[in-house]
């Protein structure tokens, strides 16, 4: 049978199958590498359990790495949504390692600025995300509370998977889009057969039509580590035109002379804090 993965806990997933049944999963082995959005063939071993036999190939996966180990976020997905607020701070280097994560997987980005009903904490949000918006980054501004339909319109025909820092108000987005998203978690843990299990790695949420959003838990760090220099160099999309310019081949766009990257933020086409962000993410192999 083939099912989608719209639930993960540990080990344990929750697969729907094409009538709408969810049935608890297993992988087979110790190791697994299924993430949420994940298709999948199954097959049952009893009438409420099943193993994964098989990930069915991937249009894209999302996730984050370091040294250590890696954390599948969600497959399959055509976009990526950063949740960012007014308030509380929100960081800028999560937000530009997500958008890197993005862009090495071709997923379409779309940063959300939440809670834009605090007034005198919205023009320095917009100040923060300036570059971005330069960029090219779509910046959906809108309150969670009392204007979330707004992000309706993005998410149509799509998967979608929400990422953020915890307090950005991800939660509030997603109740308010998805009335039953409560219901479908209990149903979830229900299937899992557990309370424990109601924090999940990520849930798939039916919106209308052909639509879905894959809810992450609040992330603080988002670690690169699977991505080498070079992959690293062309997910920063203002660096495309300038690279293989440099006057070296191995340029680390750090000291060496003839350096077109460099030239580039010296002339005011590529931001100083950007440039100063790579050199930390590349410099830094150790982030989680």
């Amino acid at each position: 049978m083939e099912g989608r993965v719209i639930a993960a806990h540990g080990r344990q997933y929750v697969v729907e199958l094409a009538d709408g049944t969810l049935l608890p999963c297993f992988p087979r082995g110790k190791k697994s590498e299924i993430a949420c959005g994940d298709r999948v063939d199954i097959m049952r071993t009893s009438d409420d359990q099943g193993v994964v036999e098989a990930i069915q190939p991937r249009v894209s996966l999302l996730y984050r790495s370091n040294e250590i180990r890696q954390k599948l976020i969600a497959a399959n997905v055509d976009q990526l949504v950063i949740v960012v607020a007014t308030e509380p701070a929100f960081s800028d280097e999560l937000v530009a390692r997500a958008l890197l994560a993005a862009e090495s997987e071709e997923i379409a980005p779309l940063i959300v600025l939440n809670k834009c009903d605090l007034a005198d904490k919205l023009p320095a949000a917009r100040q923060r995300l300036a570059t971005l918006a330069g960029l090219g980054y779509p910046i959906l501004e809108l309150s969670a509370l009392n204007h979330a339909e707004d992000l309706r319109p993005w998410l149509a025909g799509k998967t979608s998977v929400l990422v953020g820092q915890s307090g950005m108000g991800k939660s509030t987005l997603v109740n308010a889009l998805i009335p039953e998203a409560n219901a479908a978690t209990r149903e979830i843990s229900q299937a899992l057969d557990s309370g424990k299990h109601t924090t999940t790695h990520a849930t798939l949420y039916h919106l209308d039509g052909n639509s879905d959003l894959i809810d992450s838990p609040g992330l603080q760090e988002f670690g690169l580590g699977h991505l080498d220099r070079q992959e690293i160099e062309i997910a920063f999309r203002e660096f495309r035109p300038y690279l293989g310019q440099c006057r070296f081949r191995d340029c680390r766009h750090d000291r060496e002379p003839g350096c077109a990257l460099r030239a580039a933020v010296e002339a005011g086409t590529i931001d100083p804090g950007r440039f100063a962000s790579y050199h930390r993410i590349v410099g830094n192999r150790r982030d989680g």
